[in-house]
């Protein structure tokens, strides 16, 4: 199972990034797909979720500039980002979960926001 993220870059604040993620491998519907990030330093958190049935859940620091959603194809998932501040800056995860089974990771997107 790989889960393939894509879409990351350097943006200058303001700026607008859309993050795709695709998995492959897999033979069944994730219940839930999101985002995660981390930053240099600091713990691995959530930015963005959303579940097969398309209900969306945000961290409250993007609420208003990131836009979760599922893709049309099975198991993929996009994070529109706007607004754009240097404090996003970090590397963003996809990530997709079928309980009991173990989250699936994929290998993480670099953001940088510049000044």
């Amino acid at each position: 199972v790989q889960l393939q993220a894509s879409g990351g870059g350097l943006v200058q604040a303001g700026g607008s990034l859309r993050l795709s993620c695709a998995a492959s491998g897999i033979k069944f519907s994730f219940n839930v797909m999101g985002w995660y990030r981390q930053a240099p330093g600091k713990q691995r958190e959530l930015v963005a979720t959303v579940t097969s049935g398309g209900i969306a859940n945000y961290a409250d620091f993007v609420k208003g500039r990131f836009t979760i959603s599922k893709g049309v194809a099975r198991n993929t998932v996009y994070l529109q980002m706007n607004s754009l501040k240097p404090e996003d800056t970090a590397v963003y995860f996809c990530n997709g979960r079928q309980p009991p089974l173990s989250p699936y990771w994929g290998q993480g997107t670099l953001v940088t926001v510049s000044s």
